[in-house]
């Protein structure tokens, strides 16, 4: 790390005064904790699992408000201080399918960072030779640089890292500390959480927590060993536990509660202390510019279009899909069902909903992995100045073209193959028409799901879930009149109905069923009612309708999910750790 002193001018002091996160129902889980981060140092927050030490960092971090007390970067609330911080959390927060240097380049720009920064933290962090590597082929120590890159590009003055060595061998560990500490000296304040009594004792400061959250003790790590009477950092973990279990009926505890009042004194390294809880004067800093929503949007797409070129399982989907519904509707139907003179009645409905069902399943399984595989990088993203109606039209602007061809595909391959009707132009119009729309809210849903779950394994598991009611309530099987009445409202919400329903409409069913050679026509248009009789464009608007729909439920959740600003703990998410 050649130049890592020019960094940034003056790492910040961070101030936490009677910080507690309750939940809702009552459930405590940090209580008053009150510490001073100093400035360009390194502070390791520990504790045994379920103390609340990632909670207690996102505090510090300002992406989670106390509910009682405050946080304070350099006097000013975190959310105020124009996100000066650079947060790392367990997950990767790069895309593991492009290359290293391109996913900076993407990040750098998102976040409005001058354009020598990539190359500036590569070198910085020793990453100059994996540059054109892809993400995903990095070990694990050099990903978690990787990630750290990422929070580099806008020169933080504060960086949080959550386990930042978990999953590393002891090796990868240390150099990866060597780093921090080489930020730390650059003038960075570093604050990490760890579970290791090695890395805490490179720490020029620790902060334990007790198990039920409460605050423990602060200090240099010798100070810590010393105040505890222990000789390693695991004694002190089992000391912590003991103490808590032996005042859990008392109501107070027997830990020393060090809020920092030793003022001009020196930690055990000779450095000045910096617990004091009280908040020095504030400092304002100009925000941060990044892309406007039109840059961002052409920005995000660029980079979707790079990931799905480079995604094997996403480019086998996009390819498969279509050969697959081709090669079913070649085996299932005869050719010439359309020709009035041999019309098989049965065989064109049901050649007709296949096509809607086909169409909504192409964009249903393009959109389900499409989020919920990149979650953690969204959200960190969020953070800095990603905006979600730009991500969200990046998704569809990339993907719609590319399931309309794939609808143009099917329908002129079944067109050649006899299994639509002889028609014109104006026809066949509809028929795309309705069958891009049905793509349309079929992506739209699958981005609504991908949003709502938490990885591919779960987006995977939804996909039987959301295709069988759109079979089973399309009115294609069981004609909506023929359906009992919950059948019929439950038929209302899928967009097959109505898909099929306009493409019956535009390839004229009606006329061939009532006036075509065969006798099953007139009884079978008897049971589908009007179901054809609507002209197409009403169910286009339903169709546009339901996208906009699940887009507009799409963005409200990813609003929940990966939000801008520091939030009280009051639902059930965000377990103690």
């Amino acid at each position: 790390m050649a130049e890592t002193g020019q960094m940034v001018a003056h790492g910040a002091e961070i101030h936490a005064v009677g910080a507690g996160l309750i939940l809702r129902g009552g459930r405590t889980l940090l209580r008053g904790v009150t510490l001073g981060v100093p400035a360009g140092r390194i502070t390791g927050i520990a504790g045994g699992s379920g103390a609340g030490k990632t909670l207690l960092l996102e505090t510090l971090a300002g992406l989670r408000r106390p509910t009682s007390g405050l946080v304070r970067h350099d006097g000013v609330e975190p959310t105020d201080a124009a996100l000066v911080f650079g947060f790392v959390p367990q997950d990767d927060i790069l895309h593991r399918g492009l290359g290293l240097r391109r996913s900076l380049e993407y990040a750098a720009r998102l976040r409005g960072a001058d354009s020598g920064a990539v190359d500036r933290v590569l070198r910085e962090l020793g990453l100059l030779a994996r540059a054109g590597q892809s993400v995903g082929t990095l070990s694990g120590g050099e990903r978690k640089r990787a990630g750290i890159a990422v929070e580099l590009l806008a020169r933080p003055r504060a960086l949080f890292l959550d386990e930042p060595a978990s999953g590393l061998d002891p090796a990868a560990g240390d150099r990866l500390m060597d780093t921090l500490a080489e930020l730390a000296a650059s003038g960075v304040t570093v604050v990490l959480t760890t579970h290791s009594p090695a890395h805490l004792d490179r720490c020029d400061q620790v902060v334990f927590l007790a198990p039920d959250g409460s605050f423990g003790h602060a200090g240099a790590p010798e100070e810590v060993l010393r105040h505890f009477g222990a000789r390693n950092f695991t004694e002190v973990y089992a000391t912590v536990a003991g103490s808590t279990e032996s005042t859990e009926n008392t109501g107070s505890s027997g830990l020393s509660r060090n809020t920092g009042n030793g003022e001009g004194t020196e930690d055990a390294r000779g450095r000045p202390a910096a617990d004091s809880p009280a908040v020095p004067g504030a400092r304002r800093y100009g925000p941060r510019s990044g892309p406007g929503p039109l840059a961002q949007w052409l920005l995000l797409t660029r980079r979707g279009g790079e990931l799905l070129l480079r995604d094997r399982l996403s480019t086998a989907i996009v390819v498969g899909s279509p050969l697959m519904i081709v090669a079913m509707f070649a085996l299932l139907f005869r050719p010439g069902v359309f020709d009035p003179a041999r019309p098989s009645p049965s065989s064109t409905a049901m050649v007709l909903f296949w096509i809607a069902f086909g169409a909504f399943f192409f964009g249903l399984a393009y959109g389900l992995l499409q989020i919920c595989a990149e979650l953690a990088v969204v959200r960190r993203e969020r953070l800095t100045t990603l905006r979600l109606g730009p991500y969200l039209a990046s998704k569809v602007t990339l993907l719609l073209p590319v399931l309309a061809l794939a609808d143009a595909i099917l329908l002129g391959v079944l067109r050649a193959g006899d299994r639509l009707p002889h028609a014109g132009p104006g026809v066949y119009g509809t028929l795309f028409v309705t069958s891009a729309l049905a793509s349309a809210a079929g992506l739209a849903l699958g981005l609504l799901t991908s949003a709502a779950v938490s990885d591919p394994g779960q987006a995977a598991l939804m996909l039987p879930l959301l295709c069988f009611p759109q079979v089973l309530f399309s009115g294609a099987f069981v004609p909506v009149p023929l359906m009992a009445a919950a059948g019929q409202w439950l038929s209302v919400a899928m967009t097959n109905r109505w898909a099929f329903e306009a493409l019956g409409a535009g390839a004229g069913l009606e006329e061939l069923w009532a006036r075509g050679a065969s006798p099953l026509g007139p009884p079978l248009l008897a049971a589908y009612g009007d179901s054809f009789a609507h002209s197409p464009w009403s169910r286009w608007l339903i169709l546009a309708g339901c996208t906009v729909l699940f887009l507009l439920a799409a963005w409200w959740l990813l609003n929940r999910r990966c939000p801008t600003l520091a939030r009280p703990l009051v639902g059930g998410s965000g377990g103690r750790r």
